[in-house]
């Protein structure tokens, strides 16, 4: 097995693999195949050898490394370099990380296919004629492809979880507040959750221990009550009890990935585990909720963009034109669409109508998660409803797009860990089962997604070997 194939753990403890073969590796890998894939936005010049073997990451362009451009793949900031680490970046600094490059995203985080980027669109390594997914599309891509073992994504409503299923990558997201926020560029802030991307369960567990833990300068930061994410990888999981939302399940599922999910679930059962079908009526409020919440703290957030402060400027003698012009030519047409969106439901005389009656359905759809787990362990189904689309498919039609994102917005709305883990291919292409847990109950996600990896013995180098054998763009033969 080439090094670039094998995971961040199998890397780590062999003995047989010198320091330098690691970096030689990867940038090998991406000198390779970057050129297909467009995965990175930014890529470090090599430093000198290290005398310890290094861990190698990338890390999505939202979130600070000092001293680099952190752009969130818009022209607002396209020159903006940041003037300090992101807490994680810390956290990765601390433990001998070698951060390879800041990776392609949709622009602010606002998509689902990595092709808002005011840069380019970011490749599928299982089909170059398809999206990656979306917003962590190029974090994804990366793994998937080979040219990083580890990386770092965000998810706002599915952003880490939706591309790892399209790219056949395990992406996982903690409870809400248990990784520091500091560095990150907020989009909906009490949305937003940073992540990792790995080609197995027990790297993103092993990942979210280093990165995990309270952060003072992050007010929704939280003590890690998890103490650690990989305690329960091994467990068995006989006895434990499983829900899947008949909501999830419904004609709007491609069958293909229905059938997949059903044969993994056979596979549940027979190691002992129970699983129930169940009803959640408020997933079907999901999605509407998240759109007017997520635009109305975006149209906030990104309100600090005024041409005057830091980023791309347009002068102008008047100060409402210059932030007017600014605006304008830095961001693009879906960062705009959802800033209008949020400050229309913020505005005075539709607060009540739009974005308070949300926050209230919110707190339902909350209950009836707490009444779900009340009586279950974990709550599963699937973490998109087709598998990745072509590039340019859904580009017209944003209700489209805002619908890739169906399964994965609840967990974001409630704050829970979630995991999507792939479990099978269709039509040539990955599909990933979604594990959701108790808030701070991380580790039994884990657990779950551990037994299933090790039952479906899914081939993670697939995207990998389709890559190097030029079959990537049979759609276009």
């Amino acid at each position: 097995m080439k090094i670039y194939e094998m995971t961040y753990s199998e890397i780590e403890t062999s003995k047989d693999i010198r320091p330098d073969e690691v970096l030689d590796a990867f940038y090998n890998r991406i000198t390779d195949v970057e050129d297909k894939v467009k995965a990175f936005i930014s890529i470090y010049e090599r430093r000198e050898n290290p005398k310890t073997k290094p861990k190698i990451i990338a890390v999505k362009d939202n979130i600070l490394v000092e001293g680099k451009k952190t752009t969130c793949a818009s022209k607002i900031l396209e020159s903006f370099i940041a003037p300090y680490d992101a807490t994680v970046v810390g956290k990765l600094k601390e433990n001998g990380f070698y951060i390879v490059g800041k990776t392609n995203m949709d622009e602010f985080a606002m998509g689902s296919s990595t092709e808002n980027s005011a840069f380019f669109p970011t490749h599928n390594p299982w089909s170059i004629s398809r999206v990656p997914g979306g917003s962590s599309g190029g974090s994804a891509a990366a793994v998937a492809a080979g040219e990083v073992p580890l990386a770092l994504g965000s998810d706002t409503g599915g952003s880490i979880r939706q591309p790892a299923a399209f790219c056949g990558v395990v992406g996982f997201k903690p409870t809400y507040g248990l990784i520091s926020r500091y560095g990150l560029v907020a989009f909906g802030s009490s949305l937003d959750q940073i992540g990792g991307f790995a080609r197995s369960v027990e790297d993103v567990a092993k990942l979210s221990n280093i990165i995990a833990g309270k952060e003072d300068l992050d007010s929704t930061s939280l003590n890690n009550s998890v103490e650690d994410f990989t305690r329960l990888l091994k467990r068995p999981i006989k006895g434990l009890k499983i829900a899947i939302p008949r909501e999830f399940m419904s004609n709007a599922l491609d069958k293909g990935i229905k059938d997949q999910i059903e044969k993994t679930i056979y596979k549940v059962e027979d190691e002992g585990a129970v699983v129930e079908e169940v009803s959640m009526k408020m997933m079907d409020y999901a999605t509407a909720i998240y759109y007017i919440i997520a635009p109305a703290e975006a149209s906030s957030n990104l309100s600090r963009y005024d041409g005057v402060r830091y980023g791309l400027s347009k002068s102008d003698p008047s100060l409402k034109h210059q932030y007017m012009k600014t605006r304008d030519a830095g961001f693009g047409p879906e960062v705009k669409r959802r800033i209008m969106i949020g400050t229309f439901t913020l505005s005075a005389g539709y607060y009540e109508a739009y974005f308070e009656k949300a926050q209230r359905a919110r707190t339902k759809l909350i209950k009836e998660f707490n009444d779900v787990f009340s009586k279950y362990d974990y709550i599963v189904g699937p973490t998109t409803p087709t598998v990745a689309f072509k590039i340019g498919e859904k580009v017209e039609n944003p209700l489209q797009m805002y619908l890739q994102d169906i399964y994965t917005i609840p967990a974001n709305l409630a704050g829970i860990p979630a995991i999507s883990v792939p479990i099978g291919i269709v039509d040539g292409l990955p599909v990933g089962l979604q594990i959701m847990g108790k808030r701070f109950k991380d580790a039994e996600v884990l657990n779950l997604a551990y037994a299933v990896e090790q039952m479906v013995n899914f081939d993670y180098t697939g995207g990998m070997k389709k890559l190097d054998e030029g079959l990537g763009d049979e759609d276009e033969k």
